[in-house]
């Protein structure tokens, strides 16, 4: 098998990390892992060419070091470095950086990270491209004045968001006039502690809404297709839990609109690798609307790999290499039904890390069941990182045998020694709305799935924050 690369370099850990080198290895390119003295035991360590620690346990010292991740990249003879998802996996400095040291970073371009990679400018560009955008601004706004303007123009309420980020730092939904001063001056200073700008975004908030994005991938060769979609809509504190494909209950005209404005967009600006388009879907006017796209790899691209029969990995390192894309649209055909379930080493109802030592790991298994981890019996979960520990990902013909399935493999997925949401998964996975396709971004925050009070159809007021 031709090689495009000698060595790859993975600037991350865990699951992600491995799922990487074993693409890598599929390949036949040799892999480099990085890790903090808190890994050493850790698998993707174990399963790589060779390991380089470059740090102690907080990650800003290790998994964030630029400076030791390339020095680890040199010394071994990296050609190319594969960021992984969080971390610097968005950051174009370090993509910059990587060019500069003759390694190829193996995403998207700097000029596309630099666009895309900040809401505003990513609002602008698929309003030049014809995507439809929420009515509200495109610019950023830094003085409280002019960013009521704009509220009032949309018409309250509203909703205040971080230009530079995500995880829901800084969203506020703002009712009145009244309200709209102390809440911006709140969100900025939030924006500004995380991501060191206090550019806010004004939008109009939308009530209930469901969270769908796309899958495309981009050559050198100005190729774009994409890969269906995947709705993401069961949420906790803005970060994504449950995420299935395709999306339950939206009509296969509006999926297809969507699908069709994701490649669009990255068609307009020049985009390369693989990424998402994320979209918030208004299920009262059955309206979307672009909200962000994602420059990387999402934690979530196991559902559209199962619905799609491809590997995305490979793909998106064959794309760095500049060869083409391996298949056209017509040669991308979903089948089935897919849905992913993240597991983390948390209290599910405290929602609180909870880091140990697993005593005994059993992944589940059997026809259509994949699990991406990276843990193993007598494996200590580090309270330094993500507390998300496995993905189990089910396909099956139909989405009420999906379930089904995904509930099976929850019940041989042995995790003793830590706590675990999978009980909250069951939950969801056994609850009438979700099972009829009735849900929106605030599901788990409308109906308590430990008390059997449901309230899901009275979304609460921030379900366009998701």
């Amino acid at each position: 098998m031709a090689q495009f690369f000698r060595k790859i370099l993975i600037a991350n850990r865990g699951e992600i990390a491995l799922r990487i080198i074993r693409a890598c290895h599929e390949l036949g390119i040799k892999t480099v892992a990085i890790h903090s003295t808190a890994d050493e035991d850790a698998l993707h360590v174990k399963l790589a060419s060779e390991s380089v620690c470059i740090g102690p346990p907080l990650a800003r010292e290790s998994y964030l070091n630029i400076a030791t991740i390339m020095a680890a990249a040199v010394a071994t003879q990296a050609d190319a470095i594969h960021p992984g998802y969080g971390f610097l996996s968005e950051n174009p400095a370090f993509a910059e950086i990587c060019g500069s040291c003759g390694i190829t970073f193996i995403g998207p371009s700097v000029r596309n990270m630099r666009i895309m990679g900040d809401k505003a400018r990513a609002r602008r560009a698929a309003e030049k491209a014809g995507v439809p955008t929420i009515p509200g601004d495109s610019q950023g706004i830094l003085i409280a004045q002019d960013a009521l303007k704009i509220a009032k123009k949309a018409g309250f309420p509203i909703l205040l968001k971080a230009c530079a980020g995500g995880g829901g730092r800084g969203m506020k939904i703002v009712n009145n006039e009244e309200e709209f001063s102390t809440a911006f001056s709140t969100a900025q200073r939030e924006v500004e502690a995380a991501f060191d700008d206090g550019h806010l975004l004004v939008e109009k908030y939308l009530p209930r809404v469901r969270h769908v994005e796309v899958q495309i991938a981009g050559d050198q060769m100005k190729n774009v297709v994409h890969y269906s979609v995947r709705d993401c809509s069961i949420q906790r504190r803005y970060q994504k839990v449950l995420e299935e494909a395709p999306s339950p209950g939206l009509p296969q005209a509006l999926q297809e609109q969507i699908q069709d404005a994701a490649v669009k967009l990255a068609d307009s600006v020049g985009y390369t690798s693989v990424g998402t388009v994320e979209f918030l879907v208004d299920l009262d006017a059955e309206r979307f609307y672009f909200i962000e796209m994602n420059t990387r790899l999402q934690v979530e691209h196991p559902v559209t790999e199962m619905l799609t029969d491809t590997d995305l990995v490979k793909e998106q390192i064959r794309i760095a290499a500049g060869l083409p894309l391996t298949h056209t649209q017509s040669d991308i055909v979903p089948t089935g039904h897919v849905i992913e379930a993240r597991i983390n080493a948390e209290d599910p109802i405290k929602l609180i890390p909870s880091p140990g030592k697993i005593i005994s790991y059993h992944p589940p298994g059997g026809h259509g069941v994949r699990v991406d981890s990276a843990v193993y019996s007598d494996y200590t979960v580090q309270p330094f990182y993500d507390s998300m520990i496995a993905k189990v990902i089910v396909k099956a013909s139909t989405r009420e045998s999906c379930i089904q399935k995904l509930l099976v493999a929850l019940d041989e997925c042995i995790i003793e020694g830590i706590q675990t949401n999978v009980d909250l998964h069951r939950r969801v996975l056994s609850h009438p709305d979700f099972r009829s396709g009735r849900f929106h971004t605030k599901f788990l925050d409308t109906v308590d799935l430990f008390s059997g009070d449901d309230e899901c159809e009275t979304p609460s007021q921030d379900s366009q924050a998701a």
